[in-house]
């Protein structure tokens, strides 16, 4: 089996939609770190920076001047970015959509892994059938289904313990055109020893070792992340990196109910690991940002403030519900 890191896409490919996100590779693309950048330090206020910022920053990641410039221009055709210009100065930033839809997806990465809620004994099954001429829809609903926290249990059925949302029902339906059915119920156990649980849709070993490696990876950090010996270029790439794994989590492990997992489930330590690095790093990362951003700017640049876990959990400025964004929501109960 691949790691279970190495997963196509995180966020949806939406298709024919004006506005696609980049898809998330094993390890980070010039276009998915460009992203992260700009969500972690510019998503509530939606501030420009200059593309030469974008570029220099992309820099300290390891990419090339061409690689920043043409995952800019991708990202910018694409609709995630909006760019303005201001005499021989390009400046870009996130456009409204691609903000709102990191927004909820933030949102979704810190609460599916804050706790899971009480899980009701019922299962939600996505039943769908694809002709094989149609395999870029196959690929989409594939792709949305497993950002909604599905896994495949067969070919063609996927099943989550959480239920449906609303905005995620009007999702599948513009990406099957309604050849698909969904039901909730509880799992008939059988007599015999072949048959399949539903939990076995995920690997949990394999799940379990992505953890370990996460806390081997980042425990060494927190010390020097405490005691602010981590600052600079160092301070945004190890944000920018932590973020970028964290954030299949949620994918992975789709607030699986603790009845059905190991003793000693490392979804919590992993959660307090990333939010001590991630939020430990937040002012000197953000220090560095405005003192690269300076470098090509005449004055300092207003709207760069680092995100915290607080406040991916808030949300846009102009959200008043956050939480009705997200992609899924709890379970609230089946016959």
């Amino acid at each position: 089996m691949a790691s279970p890191f190495d997963i196509d896409e995180i966020y949806p490919d939406d298709g024919d939609r004006p506005l696609r996100l980049p898809r998330r590779q094993a390890g980070n693309s010039p276009q998915g770190v460009a992203v992260t950048l700009l969500a972690d330090y510019t998503l509530r206020t939606r501030a420009a920076l200059p593309s030469a910022a974008i570029v220099a920053l992309l820099a300290e990641t390891g990419v090339t001047t061409a690689g920043a410039r043409t995952a800019i221009s991708r990202l910018a055709r694409r609709g995630v970015l909006e760019g303005s210009r201001l005499g021989r100065r390009s400046s870009y930033r996130l456009s409204r959509a691609a903000a709102a839809n990191l927004s909820a997806g933030g949102h979704w990465i810190i609460t599916s892994t804050i706790a899971a809620a009480a899980w009701d004994g019922c299962w939600t099954v996505v039943a769908f059938s694809l002709p094989q001429g149609l395999s870029t829809q196959r690929r989409a609903l594939r792709a949305q289904l497993r950002w909604l926290g599905y896994a495949p249990l067969y070919d063609g059925l996927w099943i989550s313990p959480r239920e449906l949302a609303a905005p995620a029902r009007a999702q599948l339906d513009q990406l099957t055109d309604g050849a698909v059915s969904v039901f909730r119920g509880r799992q008939v156990p059988l007599d015999s020893a072949g048959h399949r649980a539903p939990i076995e849709a995920w690997d949990i070993e394999a799940i379990r070792r992505g953890y370990e490696e996460f806390l081997r990876r980042w425990t060494p950090l927190v010390s020097p992340v405490a005691s602010g010996a981590v600052e600079g270029a160092a301070a945004v790439r190890a944000r920018t990196e932590i973020m970028d794994t964290f954030r299949r989590f949620p994918v992975l492990d789709p607030q699986l109910p603790v009845e059905l997992l190991p003793d000693g489930w490392l979804r919590r330590p992993a959660r307090e690991l990333f939010a001590a690095v991630y939020d430990g790093l937040a002012i000197p990362a953000e220090r560095h940002v405005r003192a690269v951003v300076a470098r090509f700017t005449d004055a300092v640049a207003p709207g760069i403030e680092a995100h915290t876990t607080a406040d991916i959990l808030a949300g846009l400025r102009a959200d008043a519900d956050p939480a009705q964004s997200a992609p899924g929501s709890p379970a609230t109960g089946c016959p």
